[in-house]
């Protein structure tokens, strides 16, 4: 790093980027972790072992978030230790969850013995008749323990809280026909891509296929019908149709 600062008279900021570029950490990154850290106007070479540790913390938790999922949350003592998380672990999320409870459920949704959306509060038992007293046994477990004092199982709320709140991704889906927001097949909002909170719309063509994007003229907002430029930040929920020169009428 300090021959990069020397060799190159690059800053400080530039030569950690160029370094750690390999493990998808940007230079806003770095100069984040370096104003949280303190060690933005310290010269490298007078950094002590603190100050590595304290800007390594600083730029994991910048440029790598996370959420911790305190599973098993059916069992009584867990309750206890889930505060003693959330007080120890601050400001990192801490997300109750019991993926036991979610794996269960599951199953009974798709054998046909409960009506059960992932993420939701509640299930419902169609036929009770059809459940045997060890079923019975575990669906009330899992209402009393987990549903009536968390009200989910936690595993979606997971994933969802990591994605759109940490991550703060957006849901994108792509067409080909902005009128009837299909596929060449007729197929209606036939895939979802999630890209990051400042991805552009040739971001998007490149996800979808490299060789779109090298070809892409521009971009249409299906819900409006209006003409979108390659550099068009995207939204969530936004229907984009990618025009390619290769599409041109």
């Amino acid at each position: 790093i300090e021959k990069t600062i020397e060799t190159r008279r690059d800053t400080l900021k530039g030569a950690l980027a160029s370094v750690l570029t390999g493990l998808k950490v940007k230079e806003e990154h770095v100069a984040q972790a370096l104003e949280l850290s303190g060690t933005k106007s310290k010269a490298f070479h007078d950094w002590m072992e603190d100050d590595l540790l304290k800007f390594s913390e600083a730029l994991r938790r910048i440029s790598k978030p996370s959420i911790v999922v305190a599973n098993k949350m059916d069992i009584p003592i867990a309750e206890e230790n889930y505060k003693r998380m959330v007080e120890a672990l601050s400001p990192i999320p801490v997300i109750p969850a019991s993926a036991e409870a979610e794996l269960i459920l599951r199953k009974a949704e798709k054998s046909g013995l409960i009506s059960y959306v992932p993420g939701e509060e509640i299930f419902q038992v169609p036929d009770p008749s059809k459940l045997n007293d060890k079923q019975k046994w575990a669906l009330n477990y899992i209402r009393d323990r987990v549903l009536n004092r968390w009200w989910q199982t936690g595993v979606q709320f997971a994933i969802n809280v990591l994605v759109f709140k940490v991550l703060r991704m957006n849901v994108v889906y792509p067409v080909e026909d902005e009128k009837r927001l299909s596929d060449k097949h007729g197929n209606v909002l036939p895939d979802a891509f999630l890209m990051s909170y400042d991805a552009m719309a040739l971001d998007l063509a490149n996800e979808i296929h490299t060789e779109l994007g090298k070809t892409m003229l521009y971009a249409i907002d299906a819900r409006t019908g209006l003409r979108l430029p390659k550099d068009y930040k995207l939204r969530d929920r936004d229907i984009i149709k990618i025009v390619a020169a290769s599409h041109r009428g």
